[in-house]
């Protein structure tokens, strides 16, 4: 196939986020181009207009694509053909989840947590402005709220100075999106304040597979269930709490993902930012989590206490009123329900999503 010069092509490619004119420097370091480096990676050799390569992508969301070619103009018509993605599917909302996401590894890793987590809600932003997608939904966390004066929270206590930077970068967040909104009144912003999300879809079918050591208590405590690690690390025994471990509000994720469909609905009001706590109300340490999975998998699992582990508090649950008054949503499942439904992932997936091949 024979192209024509295209003057505009260089200068739209210098201007694209998905464009590289330096291979040979990336030559062994491509996988840190891209936002999730667990994925494998596919080449196109001479990729044309870009077709093939923006459908595969479609089609394969879990594979990261590579596409080359040694003309400009080339290259060009694929950064364009990419772009049609999002022009061509009529999008109502955003739900945006994409986060790092551990407390304590945001401690050591704070330059990672702020260029991932505020990158990747600016990228989402812009991206909204420019297809006149006017609606979002946004996984925020209650570490916003820094180590509380009372509880329980309400949305309209006071953000505190964080205590961590995953805290602090959810904060940030929360204000870039405000920012827009009332640069952008058409907007309707929504901010989901988690509080601690845990446990699997019932089936055993969905749970949640972490890499390596896990950085949540949840997916640790099943490791250790497993025989996969030899005993829970517990940090800190010594706060201001009936038995000196740090509580939380924890919350079913299906009762989490119920909520997102709610607040979806909302979307059909005057559009504003609006925030809502999602949590239980009820706070259990980390004591009545492990004792309350020893009931769910028939075992007794050992632990150890450790020092308390920077950027963490001692309490904090919250008061989901108003999410119950105004997206008519409450958390059904305890704190039982949320460990049966753990071990019966883990049960049925011993080897998680991993499969040979």
């Amino acid at each position: 196939m024979r192209i024509r010069f295209k003057a505009w092509a260089r200068p739209e490619l210098e201007a694209s986020s998905f464009y590289r004119d330096n291979p040979e420097e990336l030559k062994n370091n491509w996988i840190k181009e891209f936002k999730n480096q667990e994925n494998p990676i596919h080449l196109e050799l001479g990729c044309g207009k870009g077709q093939f390569i923006a459908q595969k992508a479609i089609q394969n969301p879990e594979i990261n694509y590579i596409a080359i070619d040694l003309v400009d103009a080339m290259l060009g018509l694929a950064k364009r053909n990419v772009e049609e993605v999002f022009k061509e599917n009529d999008l109502d909302a955003v739900i945006h989840c994409a986060a790092f996401k551990a407390v304590g590894e945001s401690v050591e890793k704070p330059i990672e947590y702020y260029t991932n987590n505020l990158t990747t809600t600016l990228i989402v932003a812009k991206m909204m402005k420019k297809y006149h997608v006017n609606n979002i939904v946004f996984s925020s966390s209650a570490t916003v709220y820094g180590d509380p004066e009372v509880v329980p929270l309400t949305e309209d206590c006071k953000l505190g100075e964080t205590t961590n930077p995953y805290g602090a970068s959810k904060a940030m967040m929360e204000r870039i999106l405000t920012d827009v909104q009332h640069a952008c009144p058409e907007m309707s912003v929504t901010l989901l304040r988690y509080f601690n999300p845990i446990g699997a879809h019932e089936s055993g079918l969905l749970g949640e597979d972490p890499k390596g050591i896990p950085n949540n208590l949840m997916p640790y405590i099943m490791k250790v269930a497993a025989g996969e690690l030899p005993c829970l690390g517990v940090f800190g025994d010594d706060y201001d709490t009936p038995d000196g471990t740090g509580v939380r509000d924890y919350i079913h994720v299906v009762d989490l993902a119920k909520g997102h469909v709610k607040a979806l609905k909302k979307f059909e009001e005057k559009p504003e930012v609006r925030i809502y706590n999602l949590g239980t109300g009820i706070g259990y340490s980390v004591l009545d989590v492990l004792h309350a999975y020893e009931e769910a998998c028939g075992k007794t699992l050992p632990y150890e206490i450790k020092p308390r582990r920077a950027g963490d508090i001692a309490t904090c649950y919250c008061d989901a009123t108003k999410a119950k008054e105004e997206l008519g949503w409450a958390a059904e499942k305890g704190i039982k329900e949320m460990c049966a439904d753990s071990w019966k992932w883990q049960s049925m997936n011993p080897d998680g999503y991993r499969t040979e091949d």
